[in-house]
């Protein structure tokens, strides 16, 4: 096939076929957003690519979004560009917003759906807001675990009043983290989601 490198060594697949990880399409994502801060992209283009980013499965889904914004000399590598005097780019407001509604949409009796919404659509252009309403989707679907499983001890009955409570002050936390740029984790939360 003309443009995929082909192995070196018998059984070796060849690296564009080699599956992506978060880390890889978040990369990719980071120089879309430079590309666009810089003007390079329009609005169409941003989510365009920012759409095929975050979608892809191999290398060779993301090579093509590399070539495209730097030529075909950095296609093999998905390394970091030259660091630069950048800081990071801090939240805007609006990510700000949609982080905290992640955490504090359980108060208002979405504890599940809130979070997973504002993950499938928030989260996909903006990394900030995928972070925290993963961690607030994974703790809520620990909550909503427990409560089904623990009524069936005596002393699950009596501790599940107290994780509700717990849950309702872990939200407002998480929820007021989001709006102050801090990172938060959940305590005793099995990770579900990634």
């Amino acid at each position: 096939m003309a443009g995929v490198p082909t192995p070196s060594k018998p059984g070796q697949v060849p690296p564009a076929h080699l599956r992506v990880t978060n880390q890889d399409r978040e990369h990719v994502v980071e120089h879309v957003q430079a590309a666009y801060a810089e003007g390079r992209l329009d609005k169409l283009e941003f989510d365009e690519r920012l759409e095929r980013a975050m979608t892809a499965r191999t290398h060779g889904d993301l090579m093509p979004i590399m070539s495209e914004l730097y030529g075909t000399q950095s296609v093999p590598r998905l390394a970091p560009p030259a660091p630069m005097a950048r800081p990071e780019a801090q939240p805007e407001s609006n990510e700000r917003l949609g982080a905290s509604a992640a955490h504090l949409l359980a108060l208002l009796g979405f504890p599940i759906l809130g979070p997973l919404i504002l993950l499938l659509t928030g989260g996909k252009t903006s990394p900030y807001i995928r972070r925290h309403a993963m961690e607030a989707l994974n703790f809520h679907l620990t909550v909503t675990g427990a409560t089904f499983l623990l009524p069936f001890t005596v002393i699950g009955i009596v501790l599940l009043p107290v994780i509700w409570v717990g849950a309702i002050v872990l939200s407002i936390v998480g929820g007021v983290a989001a709006l102050t740029e801090s990172s938060f984790r959940y305590p005793l939360t099995i990770r579900l989601v990634k």
